[in-house]
């Protein structure tokens, strides 16, 4: 068993999670199991004072139930060099106020404390647009905030779907159809009359067997993805927006898309990443919390966040 970590965790506040579905909580488990102590922050936690990188924090004690399910000791405000690793968890809405914390986050990543995924990947590489990167991956895609472009690419496509830059959980997502009386109103409220760019791809049908979430740890795939199923009626497949998730073995298509993009993530500090892939084709890179390790850990019988954990205690120690 490697020496005890020191592991703070920026998230959402602890209170309002799910456990028996929060990734950030299956690590908590995962690192209580290995010995590790969990110290918790949330944005507002986080400082920078003279060039130096400060935190307040609290240790937490997990236990896997649904209730009671956290215990918090006093809180301790000091350097963030106290800590061995920091994980990033924090959810979206990635704001301003989430890029200060990058700020702060890169600090201390100079002053030698391992952060997961890296602060400046995470200013980089937005979920969407940075699908632009791996085009022999994607469906036909547009990224604009030009509303003539969005209805030739309507045109020239039939059906698409339109999404914010910035959206989670399938909030705003339009499925537009080449004749639709409310294409004009959907774009001026998309783009807000061309000030606000979106991402425009191809509709692809295949999403009805499944949104596909598949978890990259220092770009090595876990065997099985979380295909996010639409609820009937429902045009998304988002858990958050009632889809159902069930386990499905990875295709030989999801795992050339996955090394397709490795070596770019290893490159860049993403050690833990959430593909989106619709049948054939990837739509979304998600750096900031991908979710879904609980549900394939009970399908499958998995230890996604023990896996992910003990690459952070290999890794570091090298």
């Amino acid at each position: 068993m490697p020496r005890q970590l020191a592991i703070g965790l920026v998230m959402d506040p602890i209170e309002t999670i799910k456990p028996a579905k929060d990734s950030t909580f299956a690590m908590l488990l995962a690192m209580a199991r290995r010995g590790h102590r969990g110290h918790y922050m949330q944005l507002s936690d986080l400082w920078i004072g003279d060039g130096v990188a400060h935190a307040r924090s609290q240790e937490v004690t997990v236990s896997d139930r649904p209730r009671d399910f956290f215990a918090l000791d006093d809180a301790v405000e000091g350097a963030m060099t106290r800590f061995d690793i920091v994980l990033m968890r924090k959810d979206p809405p990635f704001d301003l106020e989430y890029v200060y914390a990058t700020y702060a986050l890169e600090l201390a990543e100079r002053s030698g404390v391992r952060v997961v995924n890296r602060p400046g990947a995470l200013r980089d590489v937005n979920e969407k647009a940075f699908t632009a990167h791996f085009p022999q991956c994607c469906p036909q895609t547009l990224i604009t905030r030009d509303r003539a472009r969005i209805r030739a690419f309507l045109a020239e496509q039939e059906r698409i779907v339109v999404k914010p830059m910035d959206g989670m959980g399938g909030a705003s997502v339009f499925r537009l159809d080449q004749g639709d009386p409310n294409v004009s109103v959907i774009l001026e409220l998309m783009t807000q009359f061309d000030r606000r760019t979106v991402i425009a791809q191809r509709f692809l049908p295949e999403y009805q067997q499944g949104d596909k979430r598949i978890i990259l740890i220092h770009g090595e795939p876990v065997d099985f993805a979380l295909a996010r199923i639409p609820a009937a009626g429902e045009s998304r497949a988002n858990l958050a927006a009632g889809g159902r998730g069930e386990a499905v073995p990875l295709t030989e298509r999801d795992r050339w898309i996955c090394a397709q993009l490795a070596p770019e993530m290893r490159a860049r500090g993403l050690d833990f990443v959430g593909l989106d892939v619709i049948g054939d084709y990837l739509t979304e890179i998600n750096v900031t919390s991908p979710t879904g390790i609980r549900e394939l850990d009970k399908a499958c019988g998995l230890d996604i966040a023990g896996r992910f954990i003990e690459h952070l205690e290999t890794s570091h120690l090298s």
